[in-house]
């Protein structure tokens, strides 16, 4: 369901709140937007319903019935984290897609939540050093071509990279900034970036 989504260019949370309420894409409101949003990305840092419900102000019982949907309708996600903490407990570390190790020391630890407490760093670790490494491989990309274009790499922000270029400069150096970053690695779903540009970093958006 989800790399169908990203395949046609869709709003993920919006398709993720239309298959969980049951709901034609057109129908979802901004509140049932936000809910899907807050778990897709919550997912990975392993949010369980006591904090979903303190992050989007619904009571516990909602909270868990939500999780319990989203993981029935997708399953894939939940069969996947399950996977990686198995892997993680008999390997003792996680490895992101281009072999970067995170070592978890407490993986088997008898202490529940020190061991739970890994378990999300584990799932975590793998999705986000996974994105560290790709936009890693972006700037080495990219690095060569600044000189051509009269630029400076000046910032990388998570998974943003903040340049300062002339403005005489810029529709050349937007192609080629997006052609080099949407290429870097290919996966089952595609890599879309999206580029803006102002005087200052306040404007961009």
């Amino acid at each position: 369901n989800l790399i169908d989504a990203f395949l046609h260019d869709k709003d993920v949370h919006r398709v993720t709140a239309s298959k969980v309420f049951h709901l034609n894409e057109e129908e979802v409101s901004p509140f049932q937007r936000n809910l899907a949003k807050s778990i897709n990305f919550g997912i990975i840092y392993g949010m369980g319903p006591f904090r979903f419900s303190k992050e989007v102000g619904v009571s516990m019982r909602e909270a868990k019935e939500f999780i319990e949907k989203y993981f029935e309708i997708f399953h894939g996600v939940k069969d996947y984290i399950e996977e990686v903490k198995t892997k993680a407990r008999s390997n003792g570390y996680v490895k992101t897609l281009f072999g970067h190790k995170r070592y978890l020391p407490y993986i088997q630890s008898k202490n529940k939540n020190l061991r739970q407490s890994e378990e999300r760093m584990a799932v975590n670790s793998l999705i986000q050093g996974t994105n560290a490494d790709i936009l890693k491989k972006c700037m080495i990309a990219i690095f060569p071509e600044l000189e051509k274009f009269e630029a400076k790499m000046l910032l990388q922000i998570h998974d943003e990279l903040i340049f300062e270029v002339k403005t005489k400069n810029i529709e050349d150096f937007t192609e080629m900034i997006k052609n080099k970053m949407e290429n870097i690695v290919k996966l089952s779903i595609p890599l879309k970036v999206s580029i803006s540009h102002g005087e200052n970093w306040g404007e961009l958006k």
